[in-house]
């Protein structure tokens, strides 16, 4: 396949399993991704499929996790950036925060993630506690990673209208139900999000969604377009969702399909979702 400049891998994930457990690995349908998943083996793959870059993504809602992130950013040329986590609700975000820019690799601190998908309320980014911690990120030049379920992107909009400073990533485009093909309530709503100029959007997590074993191209289609039209390809970055998406199909092969996916766009734009906009939201250095 043709080489893009400075493909970034917008989100991925890392993790040993004697070091800790991720305990949402259950059942058997994820027997596949139950086992390490690590850092050279991540190198591997990126050296196949072109991409000189990554973002690496929280998993667990640990606060030894972040820490570990960053040192391995520190000690891999291919991480440039870490997606980690602090607890929001805690009074003392700020200084959380600064603790984890003071680690080593600390300067590769990008943003911060909660598994919102996981909590019960729908409402649970308008929460007092939870937007005080928000504020916090934005006060800390981080931007924070949504990971939502469909019925969670209308909290979503309120709280990117209630914090205009601070840079909202979607990941895995909000989660549609592309395993049933419906686009509705889930396009009107990402839309509504993408209507604010301080979110972005990730070309991610879409194999995961669909039916594992027997999803193709055009099953994706629609959900990518929706989102290119929404954010525009000056708001929209590529991630593989590695190792997550070796449920569905191979590291290369989702960069082939999302290529394959914005191939109407101009070699400038295409550029920008694979590589430059992720260098701009997340302050990454080539």
């Amino acid at each position: 396949m043709s080489v893009l400049p400075r493909v970034v891998d917008a989100h991925h994930h890392v993790w040993d399993l004697s070091v800790r457990d991720q305990d949402w690995i259950t059942g058997p349908q994820l027997d596949p991704i139950r086992r390490d998943f690590l850092v050279g083996d991540l190198e591997a793959e990126a050296a196949t499929a072109g991409v000189s870059a990554s973002v690496l993504v929280q998993t667990v809602p640990v606060a030894e996790e972040t820490p570990e992130f960053l040192a391995l950013a520190e000690a891999h040329e291919l991480i440039a950036g870490v997606v980690g986590w602090t607890d929001l609700t805690h009074e003392n975000v700020a200084d959380r925060l600064a603790a984890l820019r003071a680690l080593p690799g600390g300067a590769h601190l990008a943003g911060i993630r909660h598994q919102v998908q996981g909590e019960s309320d729908p409402q649970w980014l308008l929460r007092p506690e939870v937007r005080r911690g928000l504020a916090a990120v934005a006060d800390a030049g981080l931007v924070y990673d949504l990971v939502i379920t469909p019925n969670q992107l209308p909290a979503a909009v309120r709280a990117a209208a209630a914090l205009p400073q601070l840079t909202f990533v979607l990941d895995h485009l909000g989660k549609p139900p592309i395993v049933t093909g419906a686009l509705e309530p889930w396009a009107t709503a990402v839309r509504e999000l993408a209507a604010w100029p301080n979110t972005v959007c990730k070309l991610s997590g879409m194999v995961v969604e669909a039916h594992w074993q027997r999803w193709t191209v055009d099953d994706l289609r629609p959900y990518a377009q929706t989102v290119l039209d929404a954010f525009g390809p000056g708001r929209l970055m590529y991630g593989s969702d590695w190792p997550v998406c070796e449920l569905a199909s191979s590291y290369e092969e989702v960069l082939v399909v999302a290529r394959g996916l914005m191939s109407a766009l101009s070699p400038d734009e295409q550029t920008q979702v694979f590589g430059g906009v992720a260098d701009r939201v997340y302050g990454l250095k080539a």
